[in-house]
């Protein structure tokens, strides 16, 4: 088996190069691409594993980067950026980045955070076996990686979909958003519970009221 390949997109050379010597020494295959338009072809010609991508490029930002490659692909997605505003990361996450990682940065907290999206790509939420569910009008396939609402296909990044997996298992059951980190995003994600209300959000846009996502205030949410 092949080793696992990261696409590096980062316009700071000094940046990228540091970043791809840690990671090859971890083990990984590192590609690298100065710009978003380089890394949206490196990433067809070459899918990776994981996407590390920068916030700021120089013929256009990390969102419409990520942006794009949503369209084309579930890959666990983890941004860098210089700020710290929770708007990018909310935007960030809307888009269908997994993680977040702002600079300066620790290169073990890197290679952690690479290992933790790579763990839930390769070991999703559903135990194996488990056959499709619905509730109203909203029926999901884990087999086939599958949403519906009312019949009609409803596209889902793979966070959205486990989620909404998750939630399904546990009809009518209230889950804390901690529960939630854990079993959807690992045990050990390094992020914050503002995750779970942003991807919580997006499913709801995206059944549109076909079945309801409560809030439960103190604790976090069920599905009714």
């Amino acid at each position: 088996m092949g080793k696992t390949r990261i696409l590096l997109i980062e316009d700071e050379e000094s940046i990228a190069s540091f970043m791809a010597m840690y990671l090859r020494k971890e083990g990984f295959e590192v590609d690298m691409a100065a710009d978003g338009a380089g890394g949206i072809k490196l990433a067809a010609r070459r899918p990776p594993q994981v996407v590390i991508l920068d916030l700021m490029l120089p013929d256009m930002d990390g969102f419409e980067v990520c942006r794009r490659l949503r369209r084309e692909s579930d890959v666990p997605i983890i941004m860098l950026t210089a700020r710290d505003a929770a708007t990018d990361k909310v935007v960030g996450l809307e888009l269908g980045a997994d993680d977040y990682v702002t600079k300066p940065f620790d290169p073990r907290e890197l290679v952690a955070r690479v290992k933790s999206v790579l763990r839930r790509a390769q070991a999703r939420v559903q135990p194996a076996g488990t056959g499709p569910l619905s509730l109203g009008e909203v029926s999901l396939d884990p087999e086939r990686h599958e949403v519906s609402v009312a019949g009609k296909p409803v596209q889902m990044t793979a966070k959205e979909f486990d989620l909404l997996h998750y939630l399904l298992m546990n009809e009518g059951l209230a889950l804390s958003r901690q529960q939630l980190l854990e079993q959807v995003w690992g045990y050990d994600f390094l992020g914050d519970t503002r995750t779970v209300d942003v991807h919580i959000n997006q499913v709801r846009k995206k059944l549109g009221g076909a079945a309801e996502i409560e809030t439960v205030w103190g604790v976090g949410y069920k599905m009714k």
